[in-house]
């Protein structure tokens, strides 16, 4: 009589594997879940601190062309009050190319807000002392 052996896997074995790869599953899902998070807030900060930088390079070159004290600019942009867009750029006055993220939006000719689909930021420049403030949330 010969004795066949058995190939392939046992209804067990595929379960109790589906289980454990179902738990790996749901125990990484908040770790993505987070990093989507943090995406949003580097990008929020990395347009901040580029304005910012933005800033501080224009006060520079009025020093060097004007002398001191040097100015901080009038407005960060001529952008017209409401969401950026290709045709609505926001921050063009300090960064050469503008932002053309809907994400950003301005408010007013010193106000601006980042609002990346959960919470809104506002910013607001101060042209007497060249800042841009941190974020407040609602």
């Amino acid at each position: 009589m010969r004795i066949r052996k058995a190939r392939g896997f046992t209804l067990i074995e595929l379960v109790l594997v589906i289980t454990i790869l179902g738990i790996l599953a749901v125990a990484a899902l908040p770790s993505f879940i987070n990093v989507s998070t943090q995406a949003r807030q580097a990008s929020r900060d990395g347009v901040s601190g580029a304005v910012r930088s933005g800033i501080a390079m224009f006060r520079a070159n009025d020093l060097v062309v004007n002398g001191p004290p040097g100015i901080y600019p009038a407005n960060l942009d001529g952008a017209a009050a409401g969401a950026a867009s290709p045709t609505n750029l926001v921050f063009g006055t300090v960064l050469s190319q503008g932002i053309a993220d809907a994400r950003w939006s301005k408010t007013n000719g010193t106000t601006y807000v980042y609002n990346d689909g959960t919470n809104a930021f506002t910013y607001t420049y101060t042209v007497a002392t060249g800042t841009f403030t941190s974020p407040t949330a609602p």
